[in-house]
């Protein structure tokens, strides 16, 4: 439920049907979920919100502090106009979120889909630093310290090397480059949410819903962490391995996640 603290998130939507919420990765927004959206209009309900800070949604009130149950209340009213069964997909921190969201609504879910999911305090509960997690915690705080020292160039070269590999930065289009600049601002909420996140791994054994689970073979140790333990308490679970992808398949290559996704729904959702 909404209250008069909690603003409405901007939302994309398109077809008709069993309605499918998609949320996007950090540093991203709806707009990354417009050829799935296309995909499946024909089909179903495809509503894609932005979350705090991203698009056409409000921003998120400290630079520092956000916790996943947060957006949750954000992407409420979302959920709420979704109908009963309905579909989460997620992708990055989109399927952390979209996790979070799968427990509080398990009852009327009718499926999950996460691509890697950046839920990296499921490492640290299972094996204290140093872990797997080191790498994406590191570049964090690098990423931090270049926003207090003003260089908001070297923060998004951090954060997007580390993600997509070294020179990516270099290679994104000027016109792009000061959107996506902007959005690394919120590094250090992104980064307490993920690793602050109080959920146990044991509790998603509560999911006994089809799940997709998509990982990029060339994805970084944290994710495809997160991943291996996931899959090991989802009860329906099906693990795709895409040999060929990182952790921006979907925003990349959307030519090769989005009939995997299609198809796994189509399946599963009657």
């Amino acid at each position: 439920m909404t209250t008069m603290n909690t603003p409405l998130p901007h939302v994309r939507e398109s077809g008709t049907g069993t309605s499918i919420v998609c949320l996007h990765a950090n540093a991203s927004s709806s707009a990354q979920w417009r050829p799935l959206m296309e995909r499946l209009a024909p089909r179903f309900r495809v509503v894609a919100p932005d979350l705090y800070g991203a698009g056409n949604s409000p921003e998120w009130p400290s630079d520092r502090v956000i916790a996943l149950a947060d957006e949750l209340a954000l992407v409420r009213p979302v959920l709420a106009a979704a109908g009963t069964p309905f579909v989460l997909i997620g992708h990055s921190y989109g399927a952390a979120v979209a996790l979070i969201a799968a427990l509080a609504e398990r009852q009327r879910l009718a499926a999950l889909v996460v691509y890697e999911p950046t839920l990296f305090a499921l490492i640290d509960a299972d094996a204290a630093p140093p872990n797997e997690a080191d790498g994406i915690r590191d570049a964090v705080a690098d990423a931090a310290q270049a926003l207090d020292d003003e260089d908001v160039d070297g923060a998004a070269r951090r954060f997007i090397d580390y993600w997509s590999g070294a020179g990516s930065w270099d290679r994104v289009p000027e016109h792009r480059k000061p959107a996506l600049a902007a959005s690394i601002t919120n590094i250090r909420r992104w980064g307490h949410a993920l690793f602050n996140e109080p959920t146990p791994l044991a509790a998603f054994a509560a999911l006994d819903v089809p799940v997709l689970v998509l990982s990029g073979a060339r994805s970084t140790a944290a994710a495809r962490g997160v991943v291996r333990r996931l899959v090991r308490v989802l009860p329906r679970a099906e693990l795709v391995e895409l040999a060929e992808l990182g952790h921006m398949g979907p925003v990349t290559d959307p030519a090769t996640v989005d009939p995997i996704i299609a198809e796994f729904l189509e399946r599963v959702v009657h």
